[in-house]
């Protein structure tokens, strides 16, 4: 049996699945994602849930946590100061230091260059953290979200894998550091870069003792959880593309070309022969959130499907606050949410509206720059259980729109299952 753990943006779920796929169990916890210590509680949670004679069978384990969540450790494993998050916009400070850096070494800006990537917030944190007096960078590790959760698992630091590292430089067709990157001062705390689902160690005796888990389960490099969602998805084809609707909004498409434009955050993960191709908006479920209660987003969207209430003449852009990364790249981008009807069934009819149409020019602007045309949409997160939602998307997207298969968890139990080259 092979298990896939999922560290999204506000929960943690599982899923064990068997030889043929099938889905054993599931399990799932709430966390705080800015907090280590809930990482480590929310990890434990997810497994013990799981029935004691599946975790006995376990052949396989395999993490996947939010792209460019990132921390610093010592020798030890023992996080030095908090996480920076996936929307952290504390590199701006160091942004120019980084184009000039990469200017002189006569680079062309890439997904590194940005305000929010892995690699510029490194550059922040050891320009801002006090190491103390012994302080040597090579006592220290630069780790991703599921880079460090695996660690907990199996024990050896210092290893990322193809689509976490891809934010901190790494050349996914050279499969290697830039030469650039590895004359930095820095480059002694970059991880070691593994395949996607490539065996690492075997879990840590320990902790197979205390979880009553098979002794000879291996944990498997990870994944990002949009990736994961990508593979539990189903699509497979070229063409096929999945869109994320859960706090913001994901899209990646599988084609033969990679491309990458920084211009409008766009950028590919390699996948076995071919790229996952995609951009990720801040606009999505965390805007919903901030005005609807979860009960009153299904209360209103049902209201509105009975009505049939679809019109709008307002044009939104919703965004959580300023900064915006695809289809547009403008990190002082204001929230366009005004004015606001009388009527919160016309609000929120606005809204989804608006998330949809950044949905719809997004595809366009990834078939622009060289994506194979979309022609069917899996979609997951909380937002694909939304009738009103679906409706509206279809409006705007030419594909067929269906749902995803499986969540992100499902993905990852794949990965470990099967590895992804």
């Amino acid at each position: 049996m092979y298990l896939g753990i999922d560290f999204g943006t506000s929960g943690v779920r599982s899923s064990t699945i068997d030889a043929d796929q099938t889905i054993i169990a599931e399990t799932k916890t709430r966390y705080d994602i800015g907090d280590f210590y809930t990482w480590k509680l929310a990890l434990e949670n997810v497994i013990i849930q799981i029935p004691v004679n599946i975790r006995q069978k376990l052949k396989a384990i395999a993490v996947d946590g939010t792209s460019s969540t990132v921390l610093i450790c010592d020798g030890l494993g023992e996080p030095i100061y908090e996480p920076l998050l996936y929307n952290d916009r504390r590199g701006s400070e160091v942004l120019e230091d980084l184009r000039a850096i990469a200017a002189k070494a006569g680079v062309s800006e890439n997904i590194t260059v940005s305000s929010t990537s892995s690699l510029v917030k490194l550059l922040w944190l050891v320009k801002n953290l006090d190491f103390g007096l012994n302080f040597r960078l090579k006592d220290y590790y630069f780790l991703h979200q599921a880079d460090w959760i695996g660690y907990l698992l199996h024990g050896k630091l210092g290893i990322s894998d193809y689509h976490n590292a891809l934010k901190l430089g790494y050349d996914l067709k050279k499969l290697e550091y830039p030469k650039w990157l590895k004359e930095l001062e820095i480059s002694s705390l970059f991880p070691k870069v593994l395949p996607a689902g490539k065996a690492i160690a075997p879990i840590k005796p320990e902790l197979a003792t205390k979880y009553q888990i098979n002794p000879e389960c291996l944990i498997c490099a990870g994944t990002t959880d949009s990736t994961a969602s990508f593979i539990a998805s189903g699509a497979h084809k070229v063409g096929e593309a999945v869109t994320s609707l859960g706090s913001t909004l994901v899209l990646k498409i599988l084609s033969p070309n990679q491309i990458e434009d920084l211009d409008y955050g766009v950028y590919s993960h390699c996948f076995g022969d071919l790229w996952l191709v995609g951009g990720a908006s801040n606009s999505g479920g965390a805007v919903l959130k901030q005005f609807f209660t979860d009960s009153e987003l299904e209360s209103l969207s049902a209201q509105i499907m009975v009505s049939k209430e679809f019109t709008n003449n307002l044009n939104y852009y919703p965004l959580p606050q300023a900064g915006e990364r695809f289809p547009l790249n403008d990190p002082e981008m204001l929230p366009r949410i005004e004015p606001r009807p009388e009527s919160d069934r016309e609000f929120l009819y606005a809204l989804l509206d608006g998330i949809a149409k950044i949905e719809a020019e997004g595809y366009n602007l990834l078939q622009k720059l060289g994506a194979t045309p979309s022609t069917r949409i899996y979609t997951t997160g909380g937002g694909a259980k939304n009738p009103l939602w679906t409706h509206i998307r279809q409006k705007y997207l030419k594909a067929e729109i269906i749902p995803s298969l499986h969540e992100a968890a499902y993905g990852t139990a794949i990965l470990a299952m099967k590895g992804l080259t």
